[in-house]
């Protein structure tokens, strides 16, 4: 411990992240879907009712506060378990500490962190247990728990999904910080709302890190005549981010996309690359990026290079699975693929063609020969009548009517001349000849 600007103050060598943990829930930032007046989840804490459940979300969303607030309100056994540390041989002496407080009439309540580092065999262990009452269960996690928690053991659990806090949250957390006695209440310290939304943009929705963030900065800010003064250069040098001029839910957020977007459009990978970059180091989601690739794969590539959506999606997966920064360079191998593919828009606008007919016209009946009739009644009234299996012929093409009667002859897809979509084109006008030439009405 050190005394700082020249009186009577100690900074403790507990992390500002834990001294600042939430002891209540009425000091608890962000869920308010789970935790505000009236929810499941506020009420099962309040009322001590905790059955077994796992928190699902981003680090540094409070998953593990949540666990720490029932701990406070329980009165249960609580028992903190870390699935990194622990093995089968701890997870038995849990067990039996379990069993032996249940014969005694006292409930425990195991919260169990990172739950899907534990393999199947470890999960398998506690499922006996969850059944027969001996403990409650709680797990923690950042991974999808229907892929990384056994299915015997998830449907014994209610599932509670944590969102990223957003940057008024965070925000508001900072400010917390800075005045309450826990956190820098006893100093004088000099911060702009801007330079406390540069730290809550570079948190990305993580508390612990926001925290940890200002931590840094105000013990290693400049002090004038006993006043921290905290401004954007110091927090740039902390964070080795320039403060990038981008709000992720302002007008700048839907400038750069766009940006993006165009560049590719435009087959200008340079630009592409740009464009990216600014919004990933600004702290933008990548799967947010990830989405709005997929959507131009279909939307300005689409058949003229198919590939194009599976690497797309391909690059999504890697951002869900790995974040950033390591997912960074999956997206900017989507994007120069883009950027170089030959391009189409031919999907989007036979699609945007097709729901203005759907939308604006009377819902037609489908004609009578491509409905099914499961029925006897059906095949009476003459569902299905007429209908040609298009794999008996020898060309795999029939002249039968699919369209309804007032949209017969109406073209949606007129497919473009560019890459693969050269070939989707030539083969559609052989389909359409041969079904003109066999009496097709079109």
């Amino acid at each position: 411990m050190k005394n700082i600007l020249g009186y009577d103050y100690y900074i403790s060598t507990e992390p500002l992240a834990s001294r600042m943990r939430p002891q209540d829930l009425d000091e608890f930032v962000g869920q308010t879907h789970l935790i505000s007046s009236g929810k499941i989840l506020r009420r099962m804490i309040e009322e001590d009712k905790v059955s077994s459940m796992i928190f699902w979300g981003p680090p540094g969303v409070g998953k593990t506060t949540l666990a720490s607030i029932i701990a406070n309100k329980t009165k249960s056994e609580f028992v903190n378990f870390s699935a990194v540390t622990s093995g089968i041989k701890e997870i038995k002496k849990v067990m039996d500490d379990a069993e032996r407080n249940r014969a005694y009439g006292r409930k425990t309540i195991l919260f169990i962190d990172e739950i899907h580092r534990f393999n199947k065999a470890q999960q398998d262990a506690f499922l006996p247990y969850v059944e027969k009452g001996s403990i409650t269960l709680i797990g923690a996690t950042t991974e999808n728990p229907s892929f990384e928690v056994n299915n015997a053991l998830l449907s014994r659990c209610k599932v509670f999904v944590l969102n990223a806090l957003t940057k008024d949250d965070i925000v508001s957390l900072l400010k917390r910080a800075i005045s309450s006695d826990k956190g820098f209440g006893k100093l004088e310290i000099e911060i702009s709302d801007e330079c406390l939304e540069m730290i809550a943009l570079f948190s990305n929705g993580d508390a612990r890190m926001s925290l940890s963030t200002l931590e840094m900065v105000i013990l290693n800010s400049e002090i004038v005549d006993g006043i921290i003064k905290v401004n954007k250069s110091d927090i740039e040098q902390i964070t080795s981010k320039k403060s990038l001029l981008y709000d992720k839910n302002g007008e700048e957020h839907y400038n750069i996309i766009s940006a993006l977007h165009k560049s590719l459009r435009n087959s200008d990978p340079d630009a592409g690359i740009y464009w990216l970059a600014r919004m990933l180091e600004a702290g933008e989601d990548p799967l947010y990026v990830a989405r709005r690739l997929i959507r131009f794969a279909s939307e300005d590539v689409g058949l003229a290079d198919p590939n194009a959506l599976g690497l797309a999606t391909s690059a999504y997966d890697a951002c869900h699975d790995i974040g950033m920064p390591e997912c960074a360079l999956a997206l900017t191998e989507v994007v120069v693929y883009l950027a170089l593919s030959p391009k189409s828009n031919s999907l989007e606008v036979a699609y945007n063609s097709a729901k203005e007919d759907a939308l604006k016209q009377i819902d037609e009946p489908v004609p009578l020969v491509i409905r099914n009739a499961p029925t006897r009644l059906m095949g009476e009234l003459g569902y299905g009548k007429g209908y040609q299996y298009a794999h008996d012929t020898e060309e795999k093409l029939t002249n039968m009517q699919c369209m309804p009667d007032s949209l017969i002859g109406k073209v949606y897809y007129n497919p473009a001349g560019q890459g693969m979509e050269a070939r989707c084109k030539a083969r559609l006008e052989e389909i359409k000849k041969w079904k003109r030439d066999h009496g097709w009405k079109g």
